[in-house]
């Protein structure tokens, strides 16, 4: 594949429902993460077991978020995680306006 030629984008899953997109800041142990979210607040997030082996997740990354229904300010489910070309994609149509400082 020549240089100049970017990586393609099929589909990008936008969030629904109160799904937030979000920031992963660091990683905490025991599987959990701290992510900055678009609604303005930092949750401890998880991946859920069914997700767990296919959902790759590092410091930096772009990631769906599905808060949980209690405690849902500070705690909630990683969803989706974002490939540099679906983040592009998503900066270029305002999706992630509210955590611009963190890119």
């Amino acid at each position: 594949m020549p240089e100049d030629e970017e990586e393609q984008v099929q589909r990008v899953r936008r969030p629904q429902g109160d799904e937030v997109l979000g920031i992963v800041l660091r990683k905490e142990g025991g599987g959990k993460y701290r992510v900055y979210c678009t609604d303005g607040n930092e949750r401890i997030c998880r991946i859920p077991g069914s997700k767990k082996r296919g959902l790759w997740v590092k410091r930096d990354s772009v990631v769906l978020v599905d808060p949980w229904d209690i405690q849902g300010d500070e705690k909630g489910d990683i969803v989706n995680s974002y490939s540099n070309a679906e983040t592009r994609w998503l900066e270029d149509r305002d999706f992630l306006d509210e955590i611009e400082e963190f890119l």
